[in-house]
């Protein structure tokens, strides 16, 4: 068997936000004060915006230290330069995601951005990925311009060498189901390739990457951390200290870092992130269930549902679910808050979404407002029936009676 050398990490580079040394808090409560260190630096109880793209140097001459030896003191919580570099707004963003993600994190201009960056680091030779989001695959089309990168599909991931990219987006875009990363670590471990996981649909509380065998984990923060459709933003988190140095040098250079106001924005949401994840997964499992049931069963809304809904597809009906001790879940603490719907003819999926009053029709996921989208509007390759529902904060009964009257209303119509 091949060693893998990823499995040996060294601890984050102190130029690197740390986890908080809060002792035994909570996610929550870690959301809230896991950037406590930074308050020392203002009296402000909401952390201020800081929009400058410059910061003043030293008025004493003592304490001006050139670039050849700026690292050896260099303190990235206070010691900030030019925004391209550091911000206060970034750090303090920058330590919360620490915290939350359990490694130390990078913030960058978006989640492509950030998938960018990862690859710019690893330089594969060969990535094993199957399906997903689609803007992954544009990033991925890049790499093979530039470098003439080999892609495999994950079912060939054994095919992989010292290097190469194993590639796993769970839950998978735009149907909301889980994949094991325990057994694609395991692959990893044997291949000596680097797993990277894009997390983005099940942020924590939901799953932890890293405790199944990561090496990075990736996550587009425009869904769930930014959580109010409002920002956009990508992260990138490691435990590896030679790549969180060489990530931060590479953001630097390429100049993709998040601008300040878009994290000021996150770390506003992070504040109530537990609280949002938590309620929106449990709703749209609710909402989920009932549709299942409505669609297969015997029950009072099988008149309506069972005429137009073919599928529905989302990680909570997956077969592995049934299993209490199988691995899905040991590795999800939640379902997730997005699922696919199938209808029965494409007119039905093209049509429902203007027989709603309480989904928003529009691309994107992870807000506080539900949306549903006519997946075939942004993806070229989507089945036409289908249509991907993001569930928010509203009350799932709610959504439930909207659901049934856009069937309704579909019905009504006969053959479309």
């Amino acid at each position: 068997m091949q060693s893998n050398p990823l499995s040996e990490t060294a601890p984050a580079s102190t130029s690197f936000p740390q986890p908080s040394s809060t002792p035994s808090t909570s996610l929550c409560t870690s959301l809230l004060h896991a950037d406590s260190h930074l308050n020392h630096l203002f009296a402000d109880v909401a952390p201020p915006l800081h929009v400058s793209s410059t910061f003043q140097y030293s008025s004493d001459p003592s304490k001006l230290i050139p670039a050849t030896d700026a690292s050896l003191t260099f303190d990235p919580s206070t010691d900030h330069i030019y925004s391209r570099l550091t911000a206060p707004n970034g750090t303090r963003l920058e330590a919360l995601l620490t915290s939350l993600i359990g490694a130390p994190s990078l913030a960058y201009g978006s989640g492509l951005a950030a998938l960018f960056g990862a690859y710019t680091l690893l330089n594969p030779r060969k990535v094993a990925i199957t399906d997903g989001y689609h803007g992954v695959h544009g990033v991925l089309d890049i790499f093979k311009r530039l470098t003439h990168l080999e892609l495999l599909p994950l079912c060939r991931a054994d095919e992989l060498g010292h290097g190469d990219v194993l590639h796993v987006e769970t839950p998978l875009n735009p149907y909301g189901e889980a994949r094991n990363v325990a057994h694609y670590a395991s692959i990893a471990e044997k291949t000596g390739a680097v797993l990277l996981i894009d997390a983005t649909l099940a942020p924590p509380p939901l799953q932890d990457p890293f405790a199944q065998g990561a090496h990075i984990v990736m996550h587009s923060g425009t869904k769930y951390i930014g959580g109010h459709t409002d920002l956009l933003l990508g992260v990138l988190a490691t435990r590896n200290k030679d790549w969180s140095k060489q990530l931060a040098l590479d953001r630097m250079h390429t100049g993709s870092v998040a601008g300040s106001m878009e994290c000021w924005l996150a770390t506003r949401s992070l504040r109530t992130m537990e609280v949002r994840v938590t309620r929106q997964s449990e709703s749209a499992s609710a909402l989920v269930n009932w549709l299942e049931k409505a669609r297969s069963g015997d029950g009072p809304y099988k008149e309506v549902v069972g005429k137009v809904v073919a599928k529905v597809r989302h990680a909570s009906l997956q077969e592995e679910a049934k299993d209490k001790d199988g691995w899905l879940r040991q590795q999800m603490k939640g379902w997730g808050a997005l699922f696919a719907l199938n209808l029965k003819k494409d007119e039905m999926a093209k049509r429902l979404p203007s027989k709603l009053k309480l989904f928003m029709h529009a691309t994107s996921l992870g807000g506080v407002e539900s949306l549903m989208e006519w997946r075939a509007m942004s993806d070229e390759k989507a089945d036409p029936t289908m249509l991907r529902v993001s569930v928010g904060l509203e009350r799932w009964e709610d959504l439930r009676d909207d659901l049934l009257k856009g069937f309704e209303a579909l019905v009504e119509e006969g053959n479309l």
